[in-house]
C-alpha cells in the first residue's frame, strides 16, 4: 500500500508543532524520518496512525482516507510499533500478540485456528515462542518491544508505522528487528534516531527540524557532515564501509556541556 501525506499541520492551543508536512511512501518502500528530539517526529506519526487529529491536511493509505476512517478500519491495514509499551493489566506474551487479531474479529468472536497460527508465526519471527507464557509486565524494555512488533505482525498489516522501534534494544535485536521489517516488503514509515541504522535500512529519508521537512532524499545523497551539524549541532565524519557499502557516521567527541 502507498501512504500519501499532504500539507499536514498539527497545533496545540496556539503552538504549531507540525508545519505543513508532505511526504509519501511507495508500495514496499522503507522510508525513514530523522531529526533531533522534540522536532515533531513522533507527533507526525501519531497524526498518521490517528492517535491525534491534524489541524489541517490529508492522509491517505491508497484510497483510504485516514482522517475520516475509523480506527478499526485503519488497524486492518496498518500496524504500529510505538516507543512506550506499558499496560495496567498483566497479560502473557501470547495474550498481547493475540490482541493483534482484534481488528479482524467481530465482538466476542473466539480465536480461530488461523488466529492461533498467525500468532505462533509472529512469535517465532521475534524469537519469543518459547517464552509465550511469560507475563508482559516482567519483561525487559527490549523484550516488550519485540512483543509489540509481534502483535503488529499478527495484524497482517499491509503498511507499518515504527516510532523509534529499536529503543531499549541491544545491537543484535536492533539489526534483527529492522531486518525482519525490511524482509516483509511492505510499505514502512519509521522514525529512527540512529543515523547509521537509518542509512542502512531506509531507501529514502525525510529530515525534520522544528516541525517541518528540512530536506529529503536517498541517504547517500542527503546525509552529509554539514546536514548533521545543522540538524543535530554536532560535528562528524561520514564514510562508506568498504565491506558492506553502508554509510557510517563517526561523531566528534568534543561537544560543549
Amino acid at each position: 500500500m502507498k501512504l500519501t501525506v499532504n500539507n499536514l499541520s498539527f497545533s496545540v492551543s496556539d503552538l504549531e508543532i507540525i508545519k505543513s508536512i508532505s511526504l509519501k511512501v511507495n508500495e514496499g518502500q522503507f522510508v525513514g524520518i530523522i531529526g533531533p528530539n522534540g522536532c515533531g517526529k513522533s507527533t507526525l506519526l501519531k497524526n498518521i496512525y490517528k492517535v491525534t487529529k491534524p489541524s489541517s491536511g490529508m492522509i491517505f493509505l491508497d484510497d483510504l482516507d485516514i482522517v475520516k476512517s475509523s480506527p478499526k478500519a485503519i488497524a486492518k491495514k496498518m500496524g504500529v510499533v510505538g516507543q512506550f509499551n506499558n499496560t495496567n493489566f498483566d497479560f502473557t506474551i501470547r495474550d498481547m500478540v493475540m490482541m493483534g487479531r482484534t481488528p479482524h474479529k467481530k465482538m466476542l468472536e473466539s480465536d480461530s485456528k488461523e488466529d492461533e497460527d498467525l500468532v505462533n508465526c509472529a512469535l517465532r519471527k521475534v524469537n519469543l515462542k518459547q517464552h509465550e507464557l511469560k507475563h508482559f509486565s516482567y519483561l525487559s524494555g527490549g523484550e516488550k518491544q519485540r512483543v509489540i512488533l509481534a502483535r503488529a505482525l499478527a495484524q497482517e498489516p499491509q503498511f507499518l508505522i515504527l516510532d523509534e522501534p529499536t529503543n531499549h534494544l541491544d545491537i543484535k535485536y536492533q539489526i534483527q528487528i529492522l531486518s525482519l521489517v525490511q524482509s516483509l516488503k511492505i510499505g514502512t514509515l519509521a522514525a529512527l534516531h540512529d543515523l547509521s541504522l537509518a542509512a542502512m535500512y531506509c531507501e529514502y529519508l525525510y529530515v525534520i527540524k522544528d516541525g517541518q521537512v528540512l530536506t529529503h532524499g536517498k541517504p547517500e545523497e542527503i546525509l552529509t557532515p554539514a546536514l548533521v551539524k545543522e540538524v543535530y549541532e554536532v560535528d562528524c565524519q561520514i564514510y562508506q564501509n568498504e565491506y558492506t557499502k553502508n554509510l557510517v557516521i563517526a561523531y566528534h567527541p568534543n561537544i560543549a556541556i
